[in-house]
């Protein structure tokens, strides 16, 4: 019988495999140092790769029984444009009705597309990576302003830094990492130890 959850092992030999994750010395635009960087389309460019994880993310919505009652009229709604393969997977996977995501215009989170209040099915939010949780944050409250209700969020990746919940709702993830994070040169010990640099996007 095939997984429809793999464990957490399994989902970062995925990530490593196609390049998703990777380990060294990276500097990201904030001047935080890491030894690991997700790049996480990475692992979206290839189909059965991203159906894998699409399906074992939305398992962990469909167990829910207040989830899943509510099939298939729900919205899935991702917060950015990295998060875009996540959501139509999962939508694929649920046969949910909607699908939208925001996009970030002038320091404010928006919807893209045009949306009518009251048009919005129940909504789940997915990402491919939470590193704060502020984006989901912010589009939990853009959906809150449509009049749509949140029943579920979720992303690939959850660094253990960021929240936990949602409002009432859990976060789930298929891999919950545990990000080591240098605020800048001074304090990382790759820098130390005179290690190549690489600069990198979020």
């Amino acid at each position: 019988m095939v997984d429809l959850i793999p464990s957490s092992d399994t989902v970062m030999q995925i990530l490593k495999r196609t390049g998703a994750f990777r380990e060294g010395h990276f500097v990201y635009p904030n001047g935080k140092h890491s030894p690991h960087y997700f790049q996480m389309p990475l692992a979206f460019r290839y189909y059965d790769t991203a159906r894998v994880l699409a399906v074992a993310l939305s398992r962990k919505f469909r167990v829910d029984r207040d989830i899943s009652s509510q099939l298939p009229k729900v919205s899935i709604i991702s917060p950015s444009s990295g998060g875009i393969p996540v959501a139509f997977g999962v939508r694929d996977a649920l046969s949910a009705e909607q699908i939208y995501w925001a996009e970030q215009e002038g320091g404010k989170r928006m919807f893209r597309q045009y949306i009518n209040k009251g048009e919005v099915n129940p909504c789940i939010l997915v990402d491919d990576i939470i590193r704060s949780g502020h984006a989901i944050e912010e589009t939990a409250a853009l959906v809150k302003e449509l009049g749509a209700n949140v029943i579920g969020c979720g992303a690939i990746v959850r660094f253990t830094s960021a929240p936990d919940k949602l409002g009432d709702f859990p976060i789930r993830s298929l891999v919950e990492f545990d990000a080591h994070m240098y605020d800048g040169g001074d304090s990382c010990v790759d820098c130390r130890n005179n290690a190549p640099i690489e600069h990198v996007r979020f």
